[in-house]
């Protein structure tokens, strides 16, 4: 008789623990969870019962997406049913809504998105997530209307807000994937005065994105041949910026300008991240011995996909180098040779007297990753070596299409370099698997 009641007052002790958990800890809990989890809350207690429906957290991401697609039911619009249910009996604001529409789900309209974006845009946002995998989406007008926004990111979506659409006054976070442009924007500037991070990734029509975001600190760019790059520039605090073209854009007509002029815009630059395409593109200028003004706030410095076979890559690559005196670190990752490479070339301009005719007093680290032991490969190395006197390490790792021979004469090679650091170590990592 009193174990049962021991166990009948054990359980009811533990019921009261969960309802009678503070306010401030329910909420943290909840949004913890998935979201099918959290509604499962509302057995739980009659206290617990609505909970879920004050969540300001609304998580349709990978980990909801996969369950239905581990159940396959998409086939009966289980997803949107489901998601349409929570939206609809959901009570409060929502600050923070993720979605991912997978590959997998067959929409044969986006009424549905168009509802939850609806509700969205009454209930004070400010984190969008939107993941969309599936065909290409009309972003609403509802969503312009949200502005309190504080991140916004989209992928697979049509950017084409109304003609009255002014920016967003809030927001400090873009990023945008396979975004289309459309052409309400003609050319408006859209005022984004908080912004501070902007990513644009493979997106389209970018002649058509024109912002004032005057406190923009980090900029990354990759893929977009249309994108009007001089009119993201006008920020004084940018510190970091990262272009990659991703490919040539010989034959293409778009907006043209030289090094100088770009980097004239970036008087605060700390970080700067570049591919050889973009280098081949700023060639068409031609890169000058010394720039205006040295980039005397550059710390870090990258190379994607750079060609030592190219003669403008390596010209635009030590222009770079000669004028930024407070260079700290340099990576440089190679770009197997194609057809076209001239070693010859590149390694006579090397060579040469004046291809770096300054002194890296302040660069310590640097690291060159997929090498393949060319002759303008190692001239470049064993010019770093030379023209760094306070170089702390130097990282080479080879191509994973190098042999081992090959590898070991590439060490040896590099070991052999004279070095103006005493300090320097050279450092040799087995290729990327």
């Amino acid at each position: 008789m009193d174990n049962h009641h021991t166990r009948r007052r054990s359980v009811t002790d533990d019921d009261d623990m969960i309802t009678n958990l503070p306010e401030d800890l329910i909420n943290p809990i909840l949004e913890r969870l998935p979201v099918k989890d959290a509604v499962r809350t509302s057995v739980l207690s009659r206290r617990w019962r609505y909970r879920w429906t004050t969540m300001r957290t609304l998580d349709f991401h990978f980990g909801f997406s996969g369950q239905f697609l581990n159940i396959g039911a998409y086939q009966h619009n289980g997803f949107t049913r489901v998601i349409s249910q929570i939206m609809i009996h959901h009570q409060g604001p929502i600050s923070t809504f993720l979605l991912h529409i997978p590959k997998e789900i067959v929409l044969h309209s986006f009424q549905e998105v168009d509802l939850w974006m609806l509700i969205l845009s009454r209930n004070n946002l400010r984190v969008l997530l939107f993941r969309n995998s599936n065909r290409i989406y009309q972003i609403p007008p509802s969503v312009f209307s949200c502005l309190e926004l504080r991140v916004l990111g989209l992928r697979g979506c049509i950017f084409n807000p109304p003609l009255e659409f002014k920016g967003f006054p809030n927001l400090q976070d873009i990023n945008l994937q396979k975004v289309i442009f459309g052409g309400n924007l003609g050319g408006t500037v859209i005022n984004l005065p908080q912004l501070k991070n902007l990513s644009l990734h493979t997106c389209l029509t970018l002649n058509n994105f024109n912002i004032m975001a005057v406190k923009l600190q980090h900029l990354l760019v990759f893929g977009c041949p249309d994108a009007m790059l001089l009119r993201l520039l006008h920020s004084k605090h940018l510190s970091a910026v990262h272009i990659c073209l991703g490919k040539s854009m010989q034959g293409l007509q778009v907006e043209r300008y030289s090094l100088a002029r770009m980097l004239r815009k970036l008087p605060k630059l700390v970080t700067f991240n570049i591919d050889g395409y973009f280098l081949k593109f700023l060639a068409a200028q031609k890169f000058p011995s010394l720039l205006p003004h040295a980039i005397i706030h550059l710390q870090l410095l990258k190379f994607q996909s750079f060609s030592f076979g190219d003669l403008d890559q390596v010209q635009g690559a030590l222009c770079i180098l000669r004028n930024s005196p407070n260079l700290k670190g340099l990576r440089v990752t190679h770009m197997q040779k194609g057809p076209e490479a001239d070693l010859e070339l590149t390694s006579n301009y090397i060579e040469s007297l004046d291809s770096l005719d300054q002194t890296l007093f302040m660069l310590k680290t640097v690291e060159m990753t997929s090498l393949e032991g060319s002759r303008p490969e190692l001239l470049f190395v064993k010019l770093l070596l030379d023209h760094s006197p306070h170089l702390e390490s130097m990282i080479i790792r080879p191509s994973a299409t190098v042999d081992a021979e090959k590898r070991l004469n590439i060490a040896k090679d590099v070991m052999l370099f004279p070095r103006a650091s005493s300090k320097a170590k050279m450092v040799y990592l087995d290729p990327e698997p």
